[in-house]
């Protein structure tokens, strides 16, 4: 009785770890992402949303550019959201979870890299799904 247990289990492991190593050969790798996805942050505080192309003065896009934006909303705007996103190799970045209301607007947004600012505003309550152009220039002294 021992050994037909035995036996039993001897073939029934290598049957399960082959099963096993068959469905990871058969599941897809995780796509690569592509260049022209725009990288988002999310501050998951409401429906408002915002794209970017941050170009330099010669109209070309600014790679890795950091865009950066602290609101305050609510109740006398005692809740504080702090974001920043870099841009990609096309310019473009995205700021979404923005809430409808905030303190004091419109909101700004700062770009900067090496020597190069840029600024942008919106005010969620007039446009929620914006889109904005930065123009990046040297700054001034």
């Amino acid at each position: 009785m021992k050994r037909a247990f035995h036996v039993i289990l001897a073939c029934t492991f290598p049957m399960i770890g082959m099963s096993l190593a068959l469905a990871a050969q058969s599941q897809q790798p995780a796509p690569s992402p592509k260049s022209d996805d725009i990288p988002v942050t999310d501050g998951t505080s409401g429906p408002c949303s915002i794209e970017f192309s941050v170009t330099d003065s010669d109209g070309k896009p600014v790679y890795a550019a950091r865009i950066d934006v602290h609101l305050a909303y609510g109740a006398f705007g005692a809740h504080k959201l702090d974001m920043g996103v870099y841009t990609n190799d096309r310019g473009k970045a995205k700021f979404i979870g923005i809430p409808i209301k905030v303190r004091k607007p419109p909101v700004e947004f700062n770009a900067k890299k090496d020597d190069l600012v840029g600024v942008a505003t919106m005010d969620p309550a007039t446009e929620c799904q914006a889109k904005h152009d930065i123009v990046m220039d040297k700054k001034k002294k």
